[in-house]
């Protein structure tokens, strides 16, 4: 039974960065984000963490073919039409409140477990990372009978997250020929909501759930990766963060199938907290923000403004 660790919160929460980090240990293996695997890997041939187009990924091959056979048997129009069926926000409520999933759920959960299994198999690691951040699917993902399931939720301060989005960010791996998906303030706003109200929910279902705030994340990396280590069944010794220095960690290649532009990076990164939304989101963008998270903010500890609480 493969031992997963899935990263969820809405995008440009810092996923990407724990997901780097969590790579870096030891019995670790990150995988990226697996929900756009069968697409942008499978079918797009884009490239992989390490640089490679992903049908040229050792790594990738041979999970590839420990899972299926290989990449060219699986029937990636029947992932998209499970993943249309039962891996919607709309369609969380049922998957939260079922007795039993439909056999759709099971079929969808199923291409992923072999994923995790293989990917396992192929690196020797004991866990293995999806950084995936799809609610929906870690709903799915529960109804799977093979794999440990444990969700690491990653929140960051909405508005933080909403001026994130208002960004322009390319997609190295199509060679400079797509950029990142945009949101306005008020779109993040309630997707921010809907997302983190989504794995509150599935804690509430049993399954295991450690929330990671990413303000503490960059002022403590070693405290808060000793944390996850041990909610991940890891058994860390200091040195196995000696990878982390002061203000910066040093990454090796990954093999992340797909995500963030973050995943490309080799060498030294440095470990800082991106706070530029205080000064450059508009301070009416800042206030809508606020006030439609607000409930949600002050649960997770954060700060508001006088007239984001009107």
């Amino acid at each position: 039974m493969a031992r997963v660790v899935f990263l969820g919160g809405l995008g440009r929460s810092g996923t990407t960065l724990v997901e780097r980090l969590l790579g870096e240990l030891p019995g670790v293996r990150a995988l990226g984000e697996v929900v756009h695997l069968w697409q942008r890997d499978v079918r797009d041939d884009e490239r992989c963490g390490c640089g490679s187009r992903f049908s040229g990924c050792a790594f990738w091959r041979r999970v590839g073919q420990e899972a299926f056979g290989g990449w060219h048997t699986v029937d990636v129009d029947r992932v998209h039409a499970l993943r249309d069926a039962v891996e919607r926000t709309r369609h969380i409520p049922r998957l939260a409140t079922a007795a039993e999933a439909p056999d759709e759920v099971h079929e969808y959960a199923r291409f992923y477990a072999r994923v995790y299994a293989a990917a396992a198999t192929v690196s020797g690691a004991e866990v293995v990372v999806d950084s995936s951040k799809h609610s929906a699917l870690a709903h799915v993902l529960r109804w799977a009978g093979d794999i440990d399931l444990r969700v690491v939720h990653v929140v960051r301060d909405a508005r933080g997250v909403a001026y994130s989005w208002t960004k322009r960010v390319a997609r190295p791996e199509t060679d400079g020929a797509d950029e990142m998906t945009r949101y306005s303030p008020g779109r993040s706003a309630m997707l921010w909501n809907a997302h983190n109200a989504a794995f509150g929910l599935l804690a509430k279902r049993g399954v295991a759930v450690h929330r990671v705030r990413y303000e503490e994340l960059l002022a403590s990396p070693r405290s808060e990766l000793l944390k996850i280590g041990d909610f991940a069944g890891l058994r860390l010794l200091p040195s196995d963060l000696d990878f982390l220095g002061d203000g910066y960690a040093d990454l090796g290649v990954g093999h992340s199938a797909a995500g963030n532009p973050m995943r490309f990076t080799v060498g030294r990164l440095q470990l800082r907290r991106d706070d530029a939304w205080v000064t450059s989101l508009p301070a009416k963008q800042r206030r809508l923000v606020g006030a439609v998270c607000a409930p949600m903010l002050r649960a997770y500890g954060y700060p508001l403004l006088k007239e984001e609480t009107r």
